[in-house]
């Protein structure tokens, strides 16, 4: 659902880049926090099974209410914006607290002795998750972009089969509950772990005296109501989330797949020839890519590196991953600079842009009041290359505009306002020359779209079909039409009606990005001759650049992702996995807000932007290669012998205290 909810928020709600942006991550932070809820409730109260069915409920409906809210028949768009925020919200509470009960409750079905069975399981799981990943983020845009209803791109459907498709997976999960090992709720780590912390705070700061001994570590400070054991532990754990702390820069940059790449691609070329890729199924490349490199990396590269002789440790693998998505956002700003030189110019205040379209049959000399513009006459249907810069006295002017023409000066004046885009159309009328001003668009179509739109030549009125389902209605004598948007397409099947006849409409390549002035000239043979100028050009980047960032920031992930998730696995006591699994996904979560605060906060230049994440990430990895250099690794089960002996070496020393106040 994620990989289409950035251009949904684009195209139906018609948010801007930013604001889309900032929702979208919103929401992934939200599915990363809430995991906290469903751990609480699956150890507290209902057990993982349980909770996996009532929240699996929550987020199928979140997905219906998803669906009902992208109808465009229902309502307003406040009632689409609430359904969507309540639906992306039970999503989000659904999928956030299954998260960390799924893969548990499945480690659950295997005895102590099966743990090769049980290192299956997490492998096929895994690779489950890469796979239904790689379907979904090319199947899902195939159902919003290709398949239409209510006369645009259908998101209801896109939504709706997810929810479809879930229903089926509950269904078929509840039929086997006869099977299943279920472990009763036993208390939440978590929530003791968090106490634990607290009371130790709580204690320092209550018995703060120069007469009171201190103690070697500050967790020592809650001995007086927790075990040692579960001290002991928590420092384990501690040791870890300490390490964590720069891990949620590598989220910010890795779930802008799915928000700035998805929009860097809806300015691309996506035809691959065979096929045009949605600017959304891009983000199939990384779970595919995931699924080919992490048996490359485990079977081919990782023992490589240990022939050579370097110790390739988990820390320096999370440290090559930083690095790597970094350089994939270097790549990503390239990219962006390439994708600006098609970009209309941005306006300023007390400054237009104007062009001369000549549909006269001879050339024609244009003069704007006191403005030096255009040096020579504009040939008749000449292409302009490009538009004038037209600074002006104030928010708008009122401009005397002079045409030479064989001989013949003719004066007309137009009102120019700011920040607009405008062509001066020159054409002849009952024998003399004339003159309109018309407003262009001033950037570039969304998502990919071509813009037509038409001026009529002729002296009577026309009825244009385009793709047998747009009807343009467009008068005479030089009329234009407003913008329509269109697929990417040829479209070599329009009909032209006049009050002569019916004609062929020939319109050619539409192409992706692109804005075009069609110039209805004449009527023959059986067809329509037109005239087509290319206001704004065509997206020349091919997404196919988009590649090496994709391959970058997967081959990061794998690094990054895989060997933390073993490392902090590796580096816990038993009882505190689950804590950590927290810990993690949190990470991700506050990435996600990093990105959030960004986009909202500081607004600048996409490619400005991402240099600017790149050095953040570089700045990280420098920080996180320190803290890692100084972490010695350890095996928690000698780390608790240790730390059992310490404690009984120093119990003797210790003054009992109470979290009360007491007098010495």
């Amino acid at each position: 659902m994620r990989a289409v909810l950035t251009l949904y928020f684009l195209s139906f709600f018609h948010w801007d880049e930013n604001l889309s942006t900032a929702v979208y991550h919103a929401f992934s932070a939200l599915c990363y926090f809430t995991p906290v809820v469903g751990a609480i409730m699956a150890d507290s109260w209902l057990g993982k099974y349980k909770t996996i069915i009532y929240l699996s409920i929550v987020y199928v409906v979140g997905h219906l209410i998803k669906s009902v809210g992208a109808i465009p028949s229902l309502g307003n768009k406040v009632v689409h914006v609430v359904l969507s925020m309540v639906g992306l919200f039970l999503i989000a509470l659904g999928t956030g607290g299954i998260k960390p009960c799924v893969s548990a409750f499945g480690g659950d079905q295997f005895e102590e002795e099966h743990t090769s069975e049980r290192n299956k399981f997490f492998s096929i799981f895994y690779l489950s998750i890469n796979a239904g990943s790689l379907i979904s983020t090319f199947v899902t845009p195939v159902l919003r972009g290709d398949v239409k209803c209510f006369g645009e791109d259908c998101y209801a459907l896109a939504f709706g089969v997810p929810a479809a498709l879930m229903v089926l997976a509950l269904v078929v999960f509840i039929a086997g509950s006869g099977l299943y090992r279920k472990t009763p709720p036993q208390g939440n780590v978590l929530l003791e772990v968090c106490k634990c912390i607290g009371f130790a705070i709580k204690n320092r700061l209550k018995n703060r005296s120069h007469e009171i001994p201190k103690r070697d570590h500050w967790l020592d400070w809650a001995s007086e109501k927790y075990s040692k054991q579960l001290i002991g532990e928590v420092k384990m754990v501690t040791r870890v989330l300490f390490l964590f702390i720069p891990l949620p820069m590598f989220w910010a940059l890795f779930d802008q797949q799915g928000s700035r790449w998805t929009l860097q691609a809806t300015k691309m070329n996506a035809d691959f020839g065979i096929y045009v890729l949605q600017p959304d199924q891009m983000q199939f490349l990384n779970p595919l890519l995931i699924l080919v490199f992490i048996p490359v990396f485990d079977l081919g590269l990782y023992p490589l590196i240990n022939m050579c002789k370097f110790n390739f440790t988990p820390i320096r693998k999370m440290a090559t991953g930083m690095i790597l998505a970094g350089v994939a956002f270097g790549l990503a700003a390239i990219v962006e600079i390439k994708i600006n030189e098609t970009d209309m110019p941005q306006l300023v205040p007390e400054e237009s842009l104007i062009r001369v379209l000549n549909l006269a049959k001879n050339p024609v000399q244009v003069t704007i009041q006191d403005r030096d513009l255009f040096q020579q006459p504009v040939e008749a249907f000449q292409n302009p290359a490009e538009y004038s810069k037209l600074i002006l006295n104030g928010e708008q002017q009122n401009l005397q505009f002079t045409l030479q023409h064989q001989g013949l000066s003719l004066a007309f004046n137009y009102t120019v306002k700011e920040k607009s885009v405008y062509s001066l159309i020159v054409f002849e009328a009952e024998g003399s020359l004339s003159s309109r001003l018309i407003t262009d668009l001033e950037t570039k179509p969304e998502n990919g779209l071509a813009a037509v739109r038409f001026i009529n030549g002729l002296s009577q009125d026309v009825n244009l079909t385009i793709d047998s389902k747009r009807f343009i209605a467009v008068e005479k004598n030089y009329s234009a039409s407003e913008y329509s948007l269109l697929e990417r397409d040829e479209y070599n099947n329009g009909k032209c009606m006049t009050e002569t006849g019916e004609f062929i409409l020939e319109l050619g390549l539409l192409d992706f990005g692109a804005s075009y002035t069609i110039v209805i000239t004449n009527v023959s043979g059986g067809a329509v001759k037109i005239w087509k100028s290319e206001d704004i050009k065509a997206n020349n980047v091919h997404m196919a650049w988009q590649l090496p960032q994709y391959l970058l920031i997967s081959a990061g992930e794998v690094m990054f992702s895989v060997t933390g998730l073993a490392f902090s696995y590796s580096q816990s006591p038993a009882s505190m996995k689950s804590v950590l699994q927290a810990g993690w996904l949190l990470t991700v979560a506050v990435g996600n807000t990093l990105v959030l605060v960004v986009a909202q906060a500081a607004p600048m230049a996409q490619w400005a932007e991402f240099v600017l994440f790149t050095v953040l990430l570089f700045a990280v990895c420098i920080v996180f290669s320190i803290m890692g250099y100084f972490y010695v690794s350890v095996d928690p089960e000698d780390l608790q012998e240790k730390e059992e002996k310490r404690e009984t070496t120093s119990s003797g020393n210790m003054i009992g205290l109470v979290t009360q106040k007491t007098n010495f």
